[in-house]
C-alpha cells in the first residue's frame, strides 16, 4: 500500500524515513532558527489538539460542514505547521493573500464561514480587525508574532494532555484521500473571488506525478529557499515535494533579502516567478555595464554566447569550448551570487523570457518552466532535466491528459483536477465539461510533445503578483 495518500502523510513519511535537524528554518531575531522534523511533529500534533479543544473539526467531513480556518501570513514555519494541524483533523484551511483588499477579505470570511484567523504582521491584523464585525462567524484571531497585540497561537499549545493527543491520532485515521483539504480563493477576473476546493488526493497526485516526471534530488542535505507566497498552490505543493524528498526548507526573510539569504544558506534549488529572474538579470547587466576594458569585453562575449544556447542542439565543439571558458571566467560569479550550489530553478505563474532561460542555463543555472492553474493543484506540464524546450511549458505531466479544443483552449483531465468551486455549482459547470477542466488558456503542442501557451481566451492578463486584471 502506498504510504502517502493524504497530505499530512508526506510529513510522517519524512519523520519515519529521514528525520531532519533543519526541516523548517526561518530567521528569528536575525539568526537562522531551525526546527527539526521531530520539533515540527510535536507542534503539529499539539496544535491539532488545541484546535479540537476550540471545538473545531471536520464534522461529517462534507465540505459544507467542515470547519474553516483562514491563514493570512508571509512564509514561515508556522504556515505549514498550521496547514498540517488542520489537515489531520479534517479542518478546511483557507489561505488568503496578505495583500487581499478588505472587501474581498470580508467576502471570503463570510462565504467560507471562517471561525478563526491565523495571521502575521500588524498591517494584516489591522485589516482583519476592520472587517471582523462584518463577519459574524469569526470567533477569534491568533497571531504568529509574539508581539502582545493579538492572542498568540502558542496559547493553543498549552495544557494538552496525552488523552488529547490520542484523540488526534484516532481522528487522523478517519481522514480520507477524497476529503477536502483546502479551499483556495482565487481573485476572479471580475466580481467575487472563487473558492477552489482541493482534496488530499488532488494535491497528493500532483506531487507524485511531478516527482515522477521531474525527479528531485533525494539527498537529505539538500536545501530549498522558499519565498513565493504559500497561499498560492504552487509553492505549497512544492513544499510537500520537499517533505517527500527530504529537502530542508529555509524561508527568505523578505523579498529584499533573497540575495543575502541565497549566499547564506547555499540552497540546491528554489521556485520563482519570471519577474524575479528579470530583476536578477537586470542587476547583472547593470554591473556588467560598469566594467571597463578587457573585463567588459569578456562580460558581453559571455552574454552573447549564452544568448545562443539551445537546450536541444548543444552547438559545435568550438562553441562548447568557448562556453566552458565563459563559465570559468564570467558565469562562475553568477553561481557564486546564488550560493554556488544551485542545481536548478523552477519558474511558473507567467511566461519567462526565452533569453533568460538560455543565458541562465548556459551559465549552469538551469531554469525549468512549468504551467498549471490552481484548479489543477496546479501543475499540468513542466520542462524536465531530460526534456526541455525553451519557449514552451514542457511536456504534459504523467498522469494527466491534455486536449486542445478547436479554438486552442487547453483542457485537462486527471486526478489533480479540483472538486469544484465552493458553493458555486454554476461556475463549476462553466469550466468542467465531462470531467475535463477548461483552463481558459490557449495553446499549441510543439513537436507533438511540448505545450506552449500562446494566448488567454478572455482579454485579461496576469500581473507579476499573480492577480488577473
Amino acid at each position: 500500500m502506498n504510504e502517502v495518500t493524504r497530505l499530512f502523510d508526506f510529513f510522517y513519511f519524512q519523520l519515519k524515513n529521514f528525520p531532519k535537524a533543519d526541516m523548517l528554518t526561518s530567521k528569528v531575531n536575525g539568526k537562522w532558527a531551525p526546527l527539526s522534523t521531530q520539533d515540527v511533529s510535536g507542534l503539529v500534533n499539539r496544535l491539532s489538539a488545541g484546535l479540537m479543544k476550540l471545538g473545531l473539526s471536520g464534522n461529517d467531513m462534507t465540505v459544507e460542514n467542515q470547519d474553516k480556518v483562514a491563514l493570512i501570513s508571509r512564509n514561515r514555519p508556522e504556515w505549514l505547521i498550521l496547514d498540517l494541524a488542520c489537515q489531520q483533523i479534517g479542518i478546511a484551511l483557507c489561505p488568503i493573500y496578505p495583500t487581499t483588499n478588505p472587501l474581498e477579505l470580508e467576502f471570503i470570511f463570510n462565504d467560507a464561514a471562517v471561525k478563526y484567523v491565523f495571521l502575521s504582521g500588524e498591517d494584516i491584523l489591522e485589516k482583519v480587525n476592520n472587517v471582523q464585525h462584518q463577519a459574524p462567524s469569526l470567533k477569534e484571531v491568533y497571531s504568529f508574532d509574539d508581539d502582545g497585540i493579538a492572542t498568540s497561537w502558542k496559547s493553543l499549545l498549552e495544557n494538552i494532555s496525552q488523552e488529547d493527543l490520542e484523540k488526534v491520532e484516532k481522528l487522523k485515521q478517519e481522514i480520507l484521500p477524497s476529503h477536502c483539504a483546502t479551499i483556495i480563493y482565487t481573485s476572479g477576473t471580475t466580481g467575487k473571488p472563487k473558492g477552489v476546493m482541493l482534496s488530499h488526493n488532488n494535491i497528493v497526485s500532483n506531487v507524485m506525478n511531478s516527482v515522477e516526471s521531474f525527479p528531485f534530488p533525494l539527498h537529505t542535505h539538500a536545501k530549498a529557499l522558499s519565498f513565493l507566497p504559500l497561499n498560492h498552490i504552487f509553492e505549497r505543493m512544492v513544499s510537500y515535494i520537499y517533505f517527500n524528498s527530504g529537502i530542508s526548507i529555509y524561508y527568505a526573510d523578505s523579498l529584499e533579502t533573497i540575495g543575502e539569504d541565497l549566499k547564506d544558506i547555499k540552497p540546491q534549488l528554489f521556485c520563482t516567478v519570471p519577474r524575479l529572474l528579470e530583476k536578477v538579470y537586470e542587476k547583472i547587466m547593470l554591473k556588467g555595464a560598469e566594467l571597463t576594458g578587457i573585463k567588459k569585453k569578456l562580460f558581453y562575449w559571455a552574454i552573447e554566447l549564452g544568448n545562443k544556447y539551445d537546450s536541444i542542439n548543444k552547438g559545435n565543439m568550438s562553441y562548447r569550448l568557448q562556453l566552458a571558458i565563459a563559465n570559468k571566467l564570467i558565469f562562475s560569479k553568477w553561481r557564486e551570487a546564488l550560493g554556488n550550489n544551485i542545481e536548478f530553478i523552477i519558474t511558473g505563474g507567467a511566461a519567462c523570457q526565452v533569453r533568460l532561460l538560455r543565458v541562465f542555463t548556459a551559465a549552469k543555472i538551469p531554469i525549468y518552466e512549468g504551467y498549471g492553474p490552481t484548479e489543477n493543484s496546479p501543475v499540468i506540464s513542466v520542462n524536465t532535466r531530460k526534456q526541455v524546450k525553451f519557449g514552451t511549458v514542457g511536456p504534459v505531466l504523467k498522469g494527466q491528459q491534455v486536449k486542445l479544443e478547436p479554438d486552442g483552449e487547453i483542457c485537462v483531465k486527471g486526478p489533480s483536477v479540483m472538486q469544484g468551486y465552493y458553493k458555486r455549482p454554476d461556475l463549476t459547470a462553466e469550466v468542467m465539461k465531462d470531467g475535463w477542466f477548461c483552463t481558459g488558456d490557449i495553446g499549441i503542442l510543439v513537436d507533438n510533445k511540448f505545450l506552449k501557451i500562446t494566448d488567454r481566451k478572455k482579454e485579461i492578463f496576469k500581473t507579476s503578483g499573480g492577480k488577473y486584471v
